[in-house]
């Protein structure tokens, strides 16, 4: 997904052109419409709380103010675009799976402008301007997706309460030497003195003059002459100067004051006006003059360049048949590299087999397992054989012991005839059964019985 992006944001860079001719038509604050959309999504996804909800759960950065309004880096700015508007539309009530990197944009693209189809917002745009992921037209889709989530949750916007302040009262002093009413009255701003010990109350004075007009009325008229040096007037009037000073307490929200800033400002405007009008028309004059070289200079070099526009339009024609010829042949040796491969993989096995098959047949192993066997056996017959000759052997010397110990006893003791053949008959039965020798007759006396028994 985000090499679609970055794929995205070459084609938003090529009309980028035509959205700056169109946001001159619209007007000059056009081209900053998506920073105002940015601040204003900003603040909605704010109310909305999209750090703890959104992106801590892919482990991303917060927003700046222009995430969305400038180009930095299209793949991350597409993604995040998606996962933004998917948790919006989640967040509006309206059930969206969350894109992976992997997923088709258009695909994507296209499910979010459904989806904001369907909660009625106007969409007069193509999708493939949502491919940079950044530009005006995500700001607006993020904004209304933002502003459809705010209403699902129950937000309502209301008017804001400002604190309320005391103006601080300024005063203003007056540095002229005389004081008189119709200065008072005009005057309206003075500044604040050092010392309040020093000011007049103007009800004071007022008291004070007429006193000193009444006297002045009483007296005599006469005419007056001066005595006073002119020297000591003014070193009087520069010592009680500081004492003349009177402060007003004017408000500031008086409408006079502000009409009086007004005609001021409109005459510093006329007047500034004045001077920069002749400017603007000579700048104007100029930028006419240059727009209209420019145009017969752009109409000269189509004209002398038009037989070379042919030739690159043929050279197009012939590229675009060329990469179609490609593509045809291209999709032909796929196929035939997949058949190869599987061929391959088929001879691969077969060779295998081939050589395993090979190896059993040559291999003599087997044999010299088997000769090793009969080799084992023979030595095994010989051990039972030598242990049958040594049982043999025991039993023959048990045997004669037991014959030298019947032939004592006979001799020590006279037995009967009878019990002699018995005994000898037994002992060669047991002699010779194992021999072809028939078994002896029970006829026989008992001296050729001892005679044949050697006794």
């Amino acid at each position: 997904m985000a090499e679609e992006g970055r794929r995205g944001a070459a084609v938003a860079a090529a009309g980028e052109r035509d959205e700056e001719g169109a946001a001159v038509e619209r007007g000059p604050g056009a081209a900053y419409h998506a920073f105002v959309l940015m601040e204003d999504l900003l603040d909605k996804l704010k109310l909305l709380s999209y750090e703890e909800e959104a992106l801590r759960r892919h482990n991303m950065r917060p927003l700046s103010r222009h995430y969305f309004a400038l180009p930095t880096n299209p793949g991350e700015q597409f993604f995040m675009f998606c996962t933004l508007a998917a948790w919006l539309i989640t967040k509006a009530g309206h059930p969206f799976e969350q894109p992976q990197e992997h997923d088709d944009p258009n695909a994507t693209i296209s499910n979010v402008l459904s989806e904001l189809r369907s909660f009625g917002r106007p969409v007069d745009f193509p999708p493939s301007k949502l491919k940079a992921g950044y530009g005006e037209q995500a700001c607006y889709v993020l904004n209304c997706l933002a502003e459809e989530a705010l209403k699902y949750t129950g937000f309502s916007w209301r008017r804001p309460v400002y604190p309320t302040e005391e103006l601080e009262e300024e005063e203003i002093t007056e540095d002229d030497a005389e004081l008189t009413l119709n200065k008072l009255e005009e005057d309206v701003a003075e500044e604040e003195s050092d010392s309040e010990d020093n000011f007049i109350d103007l009800n004071v004075l007022k008291a004070q003059t007429y006193r000193s007009d009444m006297s002045d009325s009483a007296k005599q008229e006469e005419i007056l002459q001066s005595t006073t040096d002119a020297a000591e007037w003014n070193l009087e009037v520069e010592r009680v100067l500081p004492q003349l000073k009177v402060t007003v307490r004017t408000d500031n929200k008086d409408w006079r004051i502000h009409v009086d800033q007004m005609h001021q400002h409109k005459d510093g405007i006329e007047s500034s006006l004045k001077e920069t009008r002749g400017y603007l028309d000579k700048l104007h004059n100029e930028i006419s003059r240059t727009l209209e070289k420019i145009n017969s200079r752009e109409k000269y070099i189509n004209h002398q360049l038009e037989h070379l526009v042919q030739e690159y339009r043929s050279a197009q024609a012939l590229l675009s048949e060329a990469k179609e010829k490609y593509q045809e042949g291209s999709g032909g040796v796929t196929e035939r590299m997949r058949v190869l491969s599987e061929i391959t993989e088929v001879l691969e096995r077969v060779k295998q087999e081939t050589e395993e098959k090979g190896s059993s047949m040559t291999d003599g192993a087997p044999l010299v397992k088997i000769k090793q066997a009969l080799t084992k056996l023979k030595q095994e017959t010989i051990q039972m054989d030598i242990q049958i000759g040594v049982m043999e052997h025991t039993l023959l010397q048990s045997k004669l012991k037991e014959k030298s110990n019947m032939t004592r006893d006979m001799h020590a003791t006279e037995i009967p005839e009878a019990t002699v053949v018995l005994l000898l008959r037994i002992y060669f039965n047991s002699r010779f059964a194992s021999a072809e020798d028939k078994a002896i007759p029970s006829a026989l006396p008992a001296k050729q019985l001892a005679d044949a028994a050697g006794l």
